[in-house]
């Protein structure tokens, strides 16, 4: 009842969008640059919490960057931008770094967030695949992912934007673990 050349599909599909993430993710590392290492130092130094946020799926790979740095010894959390909108923005306060994600950079509902952060100098790393747009403009820190296609094949779907964004938070959260020589030991308490 099945077409017998079905299975042979998927499965180039599935190497398909695989590769199209991983070119992502070189390109991605190829291009990083003083951005990362001035969000990383900009962490490190920070006295607060760091807190993540996005929209969307942007926000389901923040929620994972924030678990990822507070397990691995940065002080993290996730706030919801929309939540931030309606009385969560009084838990980010002086000394905290916020870490906003949005591959366009012109998330409506992140403005909120955005205002917060400059009306009372709150540190803002932004990242985005927009380096003109709205979030990167008002950044302190900007680090721009590269503008590639998604790998769903029509362009919508988050993919390749959402595996890079990841990659670059546990690029984050690897480098400030090491920088402070973080070990199992540590992360097991």
């Amino acid at each position: 009842m099945g077409d017998a050349d079905q299975p042979a599909r998927d499965l180039e599909i599935a190497r398909q969008v695989i590769a199209e993430e991983a070119a992502g993710l070189a390109a991605l590392a190829r291009g990083l640059d003083g951005g990362f290492t001035a969000a990383v130092a900009a962490i490190r130094a920070a006295t607060g919490r760091v807190v993540v946020s996005g929209m969307g799926k942007s926000g389901h790979v923040a929620r994972k960057i924030a678990a990822t740095l507070a397990s691995t010894g940065t002080p993290a959390s996730f706030v919801h931008p929309a939540e931030a909108s309606h009385g969560d923005l009084g838990m980010i306060s002086k000394g905290d770094v916020v870490l906003v994600l949005s591959n366009s950079g012109e998330t409506p509902e992140l403005a909120d967030l955005v205002a917060h952060t400059r009306r009372f100098g709150i540190l803002l790393i932004g990242v985005a695949a927009r380096p003109q747009s709205t979030l990167m403009t008002q950044a302190d820190i900007a680090i721009a992912l590269p503008a590639l296609p998604e790998a769903c094949g029509i362009g919508v779907v988050p993919t390749t934007s959402t595996t890079m964004t990841l990659a670059l938070g546990d690029a984050i959260a690897i480098a400030l673990m090491r920088g402070r020589g973080f070990t199992a030991a540590d992360f097991h308490r």
